[in-house]
């Protein structure tokens, strides 16, 4: 079965987006547990977490089935010390936030060398990272995305993905997210059937189907191959509808949260609908 939703607004508390994700008819979604653009956040609060949890509950929603997304400031391959250590302690507090909620899964860009360090010893210390991070927490597994390639910015090819989890002591506990925009302008194309057969085969191949555990679904206005990362709404852009489909008819993406990042989100109850009315 499948589970589609959309990244929704926590304003007013995390409280509220199980509501917002109820609303628009999704049967996932991803939030932003904190402010996703400042270091430090206020504890979340007895209140709040017990009613995330009866909100989650009212929405009909699994907690298997949220993606919360940590902050962007976060850089678990940084190449000097301060600002690792930094970011190893904030996306501490992430996982920690996510175990308050009773939630399975963090998503996670892997992080940039900043043309510092090689790219073998950034995924290297991005794993250690995981690791330290992994072993202060109990349940919740670090999902890995993939990104575009912008910058140097890491995890746009499937080989890095494999090598951080490689270096990944608790591999139950490491998974991966594909955005179909990233992995698309990363240079992996899907704009057909016969496309996606090779892309997410050699996903297969490098990294292996049992480590996804959820999926962006975007649109892309950059184009192909360009490092670019443009999100666009589904039926817009250089991606086409034909990902999206394969997506929804193949057993590999069932039972994970499928969350819209599209740049509308007025129209995400119709992109939602949409997604579903592809299943044959």
């Amino acid at each position: 079965m499948k589970y589609v939703g959309a990244h929704v607004s926590a304003a007013g508390g995390v409280e509220n987006a199980p509501l917002r994700a109820k609303e628009i008819g999704a049967q996932a979604f991803a939030l932003f547990t904190k402010n996703q653009r400042q270091w430090v956040a206020k504890s979340l609060t007895e209140q709040s977490i017990a009613a995330f949890k009866s909100n989650l509950e009212f929405a009909g929603i699994k907690p298997e089935h949220v993606l919360p997304h940590d902050s962007y400031l976060i850089n678990l391959g940084h190449p000097e010390e301060e600002p690792l250590s930094k970011s190893r302690n904030a996306f501490l507090d992430e996982l920690q936030r996510c175990e308050q909620l009773g939630l399975k899964l963090l998503n996670f860009h892997p992080g940039s060398h900043l043309k510092k360090i090689e790219e073998a010893d950034c995924l290297s210390c991005i794993a250690e990272s995981i690791n330290w991070a992994l072993d202060q927490t109990n349940d919740v597994i670090a999902v890995i995305e993939n990104t575009s390639g912008q910058g140097t910015n890491l995890g746009y090819r499937f080989e890095h993905l494999a090598a951080i989890i490689d270096q990944v002591d608790d591999k139950s506990r490491v998974g991966v997210c594909l955005d179909t925009c990233h992995t698309f302008t990363a240079g992996y194309d899907m704009r057909t059937t016969e496309d996606c057969e090779k892309t997410f085969g050699e996903f297969d191949a490098v990294v292996g189907f049992q480590y996804l555990c959820g999926m962006h679904i975007n649109g892309s206005k950059a184009k192909f191959a360009s490092r670019v990362d443009r999100h666009h709404s589904l039926t817009q852009g250089e991606l086409g509808l034909d990902v999206f489909r394969y997506i929804m008819n193949h057993d590999a993406f069932n039972d994970i949260p499928m969350v819209l990042e599209t740049i509308d989100e007025t129209i995400w109850p119709e992109e939602i609908q949409l997604l579903y009315s592809l299943i044959e």
